[in-house]
C-alpha cells in the first residue's frame, strides 16, 4: 500500500474497503459483529461520489482493491495545548507531578514565550497532526496576562495560514481565579470573540466557585461563546466542579455547547455522588473529553517509590450511557504535562481502547476520535464517510481492530480532498534553536 495508489487528480474508485457503521451514516451493508463491513468508496471532485457495499463484480477496470483494509475519516482532536508543545527539551516537569508541571510551565511561559516561539512550536504541532491525519483540531491557549495578547494574535495567524488543512479552534485557559478581575476578565471575552474562539476556565474549588462561574456564563451569553472547561483534574474526592458547571449551566439557561475535560476525580467519589453528577451533566446537555494519555502521566504519581493505584480517566461508559456525548483527545506533546505524544489520534485512540476498555464490544467508540468532538466544535461533514462529503479519509493496513491497534501504522496513506498528501514528519531538530538559553 503506496501513496502511488492514489491519483493526483480525477476521480477513482476504492474497492473492498473495510468501514465502521459508527463513521459511515447511511451505509445499507452487512456489518460484523466489530462493527465493520465491506465497502466501496467513489471520489470525484475532492468529494466522497459514493459509498455502497462492496460487489464482486461491476467495479471499473482501474478499481484500487484494497483488499478489506480499514478506512476512517480523518481525525478530530477536541483538546490540546499547542502553544505549550515541544518545551520539554528547556523545561522538563522535575519529578512527573501536576505540580512540578504548572510551576514549569509558568516559568517557561515567563521567560521564553514570544511570538515567534510560539508560532514556531504550533506549526511544528500542527504540522504533525496533519500527517497523522488529523483534519479539524481545537488548541488551549494560555491566557493569563500578558502572554493573551501575544498567543491569540499568533493563532488567528496561525488559523489562516492551516485554512482548508486543518479546522482550527482556540480557547482560552486561565485558572477560575482570573475571573475575579471583573473588568480584566470582560476584555479577555471581548478579545476571545473578536477571535471567533470558545471561552474556557480551570476550575477549582474555591470558596467563590458557584459565583465564578456566574461571570463565566455571562460573559459567554452576552458575546454568543461556546464554553471549555478543564476540571477536576485531581485524585482529591472533594473535587465536584463538574457538578458544579452542570448546575451553572442549569440555572443559567445556557444553550451553547459546553465541553468539559478530565473530570479525573469522579472515578473515586461515591456511587451516589457520582450519579447525582452524572444526572445533571446529562440534563445540562454538556459533553465530556477524557485525555487518557496525559492522565496516566499525571495523576496518582507517587514520590515514595510506590506504584499509581488507578489509571485518572473519568466514567466515559457511564456517561455513554446517559447520552452524554464523549470523546477523548491528545492533550499535551512534550511538555511538562506529558513527556511525550505527537498529535497522533490513533495512538490516543488505542490508548484509551486499552485504558478505558473500547472493545467487547466496540459499539460506536470510533465517534469520540471523530464525530462525537466534531459535533462539539460545530463542525459539519467532518468524522465521518458520507456521499457529498470532502474526501478526507485515512487508508490503514490493519483489517480489523486487533490488527489497526497492535502497529504503529505509520505507513498510513492520508487522503485529503480526494488527493494523498506527503506525510512527512517534522524534524525535532527544527526546534533546537528554541531549546538555547
Amino acid at each position: 500500500m503506496t501513496l502511488e495508489m492514489i491519483p493526483q487528480a480525477g476521480q477513482f474508485v476504492l474497492t473492498a474497503v473495510r468501514v465502521h457503521g459508527s463513521v459511515t451514516p447511511g451505509l445499507a451493508a452487512t456489518f460484523d459483529a466489530d462493527g465493520f463491513a465491506l465497502a466501496d468508496i467513489s471520489v470525484a471532485g475532492g468529494k466522497i461520489a459514493g459509498i455502497s457495499a462492496h460487489r464482486l463484480s461491476h467495479m471499473p477496470a482501474d478499481a484500487i482493491d484494497l483488499a478489506g483494509r480499514i478506512v476512517l475519516p480523518c481525525f478530530v482532536d477536541c483538546h490540546t495545548h499547542i502553544d505549550k508543545g515541544h518545551i520539554w527539551a528547556r523545561k522538563p516537569n522535575p519529578d512527573g507531578s501536576f505540580m512540578g508541571a504548572l510551576n514549569a510551565t509558568g516559568a517557561d511561559r515567563t521567560a521564553r514565550w514570544s511570538a515567534e516561539d510560539v508560532a514556531r512550536r504550533m506549526d511544528f504541532s500542527l504540522r504533525s497532526a496533519y500527517a497523522h491525519g488529523t483534519s479539524a483540531l481545537r488548541t488551549h491557549l494560555d491566557s493569563v496576562a500578558p502572554q493573551e495578547e501575544i498567543s491569540w494574535p499568533v493563532f488567528e495567524a496561525m488559523r489562516e495560514t492551516w485554512r482548508g488543512r486543518i479546522d482550527l479552534q482556540a480557547a482560552c485557559l486561565l485558572g477560575i481565579e482570573g475571573v475575579r478581575d471583573k473588568k480584566w476578565f470582560e476584555r479577555l471575552a471581548k478579545r476571545v470573540a473578536a477571535a471567533k474562539g470558545v471561552l474556557g476556565v480551570v476550575t477549582y474549588m474555591v470558596p467563590d466557585l458557584e459565583e465564578l462561574l456566574d461571570r463565566v456564563f455571562a460573559q459567554a451569553i452576552k458575546h454568543g461563546l461556546d464554553l471549555d472547561f478543564h476540571a477536576d483534574e485531581t485524585d482529591d474526592v472533594a473535587a465536584v466542579s463538574l457538578k458544579k458547571i452542570a448546575e451553572a449551566a442549569l440555572w443559567n439557561g445556557f444553550e451553547g455547547n459546553i465541553l468539559v475535560g478530565h473530570c479525573c476525580s469522579l472515578a473515586r467519589q461515591p456511587d451516589l455522588d457520582v450519579l447525582d453528577t452524572l444526572d445533571k451533566v446529562a440534563k445540562a446537555g454538556l459533553a465530556v473529553v477524557s485525555l487518557p494519555m496525559c492522565n496516566l502521566y499525571l495523576q496518582d504519581r507517587r514520590a515514595d517509590q510506590t506504584t499509581p493505584r488507578w489509571r485518572g480517566v473519568t466514567l466515559l461508559h457511564e456517561m455513554k450511557a446517559r447520552g452524554i456525548p464523549v470523546a477523548v483527545a491528545s492533550d499535551n506533546t512534550r511538555d511538562p504535562f506529558y513527556a511525550y505524544g505527537d498529535l497522533d489520534m490513533l495512538e490516543v485512540y488505542r490508548m484509551a481502547t486499552r485504558i478505558l476498555h473500547f472493545d467487547h464490544p466496540v459499539s460506536d467508540w470510533p465517534q469520540t476520535v471523530t464525530a462525537t468532538p466534531a459535533k462539539v466544535m460545530r463542525l459539519d461533514g467532518v468524522g465521518t464517510l458520507t456521499v457529498g462529503g470532502a474526501a478526507d479519509f485515512i487508508l490503514f493496513k490493519g483489517r480489523s481492530w486487533t490488527e489497526l491497534l497492535s502497529r504503529p501504522e505509520s505507513d498510513r496513506i492520508v487522503v485529503r480532498g480526494g488527493r494523498a498528501i506527503d506525510r512527512q514528519l517534522p524534524d525535532y531538530a527544527e526546534l533546537d534553536d528554541l531549546m538555547v538559553e
